[in-house]
């Protein structure tokens, strides 16, 4: 039904079709089919069990790289809407050419739940068994909102347990956990709940916002995030994760932020970015440099902007760093030739951000978020306010008291910088009269 409503009718996402665009066929890399498939970091897993295993990565001195290509990469730059069909053409291949290096493939969590449902329909339980059966031998990593789980709300901890007991069953190795507040005990019953009754890792988060070496942070402080980190590591964390998911880490900071962490956990350290003011290369070398153990990263083609750094080039970056880890970069070459050729079908639901943008240490917007805010806006009829819409995420965030902004949180932001921008409203609109205007969510994502 829902495809033939679609040929007949069309995608109400879709609001512009180029008729003379012209597509490529995307070229899966060879390989052989009659090899065995060479074992990765989720038999290393399965041998170690989960603290063995942190204690294994923490012990190697190379640098080791999560690959977001399969969520977070397209969540950022194509609205988490890339299908699982694209995903499984190349899924085996790229088990069997680079199962060295990496330490996991970020492929569930965020808003892929959300939206394979509700606009691609499909079901991402079935997603996770396809990537599954086709990649054995490389962990899988979920991003896990804590009491949100993959949605917009606190449920009941025996939802979450049951939802991680489930989700590990079906093959998730790695469980980044956090809050949209940094508030620790949001995500303890999700954090006890992996180390009791899984064999998988509990990734803890800190979510990074502000600039902890300006001296007009008052807030953001080193001591607020050491402080968080310790209750994290107490609570039963195998890793420590650094979310920083509007790319505000900025080169200087990572170096003084890592160098604190590794003085006050004993925990491996994993961080994560946005490259949306494009330095977070920068960023990446001072973070090895000061000991991080892992780093995200996406395939060329499907990096930079408001997704991560590109993973190409980091590799080459780093050929000569005595913590190099060796990665085939024409294979990796290759496999970015892939997803550019698949990114093209997607063009409808390109974010349209052109080039790196220094305005993000001003409104703060998350990678992630960027690229379903203008959808939003203009199904609203907002999108030539876009400039203005970015101004009030700003004036909102100072209304909320300068919160950490990442799903569900940054949604209500977002969504009051929306509701601002329809109503033609001030910030001293808001305080002066605040009480008597209905401010209603937007679902759309």
């Amino acid at each position: 039904m829902y495809a033939a409503e679609t040929i007949v009718n069309g995608n109400p996402d879709v609001k512009y079709i180029d008729t003379q665009k012209q597509f490529r066929e995307p070229i899966v890399p060879k390989f052989n089919h009659q090899n065995p498939i060479p074992d990765g970091t989720r038999q290393k897993l399965q041998t170690l069990g989960p603290t063995g295993f942190a204690e294994w990565i923490k012990s190697q001195p190379q640098i080791y790289y999560t690959d977001t290509t399969f969520r977070d990469a397209h969540q950022s730059l194509l609205a988490t809407r890339m299908r699982t069909f694209d995903m499984l053409q190349v899924a085996e291949s790229f088990a069997r050419h680079h199962a060295e290096g990496l330490f996991s493939m970020e492929v569930w969590g965020g808003a892929t739940f959300d939206v394979t449902l509700r606009f691609l329909h499909e079901s991402p339980w079935e997603r996770l068994r396809l990537l599954r059966a086709a990649i054995p031998n490389i962990c899988f990593q979920m991003l896990l909102r804590g009491a949100n789980a993959v949605g917009y709300t606190a449920y009941p901890d025996n939802l979450i347990q049951d939802f991680i007991i489930r989700t590990a069953e079906e093959g998730i190795d790695i469980f980044r956990i956090f809050d949209s507040l940094n508030w620790a005990d949001s995500m303890k019953t999700s954090i006890q709940t992996v180390r009791t009754h899984t064999n998988s890792v509990a990734e803890a988060c800190i979510c990074y916002t502000g600039d902890l070496t300006s001296p007009n942070e008052h807030k953001y402080t080193l001591a607020y995030y050491t402080d968080l980190a310790k209750e994290l590591e107490d609570m039963g964390a195998h890793i420590l994760a650094i979310k920083d998911m509007s790319g505000l880490l900025k080169p200087h900071a990572a170096e003084v932020l890592i160098g604190a962490l590794k003085n006050t956990v004993s925990i491996p350290i994993h961080l994560h970015t946005h490259d949306t003011a494009s330095i977070q290369a920068a960023t990446y070398l001072k973070a090895v440099d000061a000991g991080v153990d892992i780093i995200d990263v996406a395939l060329a083609s499907m990096s930079g902007l408001t997704s991560q750094p590109n993973f190409n080039s980091i590799v080459a970056m780093l050929e000569s760093h005595h913590r190099s880890n060796p990665i085939n970069i024409t294979s990796l070459n290759q496999f970015s030739n892939y997803w550019e050729a698949v990114r093209e079908y997607y063009y409808p639901f390109e974010s349209e951000l052109r080039a790196g943008t220094a305005e993000v240490y001003e409104n703060e917007i998350p990678g992630g978020q960027y690229s379903n805010l203008r959808p939003q806006a203009r199904a609203l009829g907002l999108e030539s306010q876009f400039e203005t819409i970015k101004a009030n995420y700003k004036i909102a965030n100072q209304l909320f008291g300068n919160i950490v902004k990442v799903t569900p949180s940054s949604k209500v932001v977002g969504d009051m910088a929306l509701f601002m921008t329809a109503n033609q409203l001030s910030k001293e609109d808001i305080l002066e009269r605040g009480h008597t205007l209905a401010f209603q969510i937007v679902l759309n994502h």
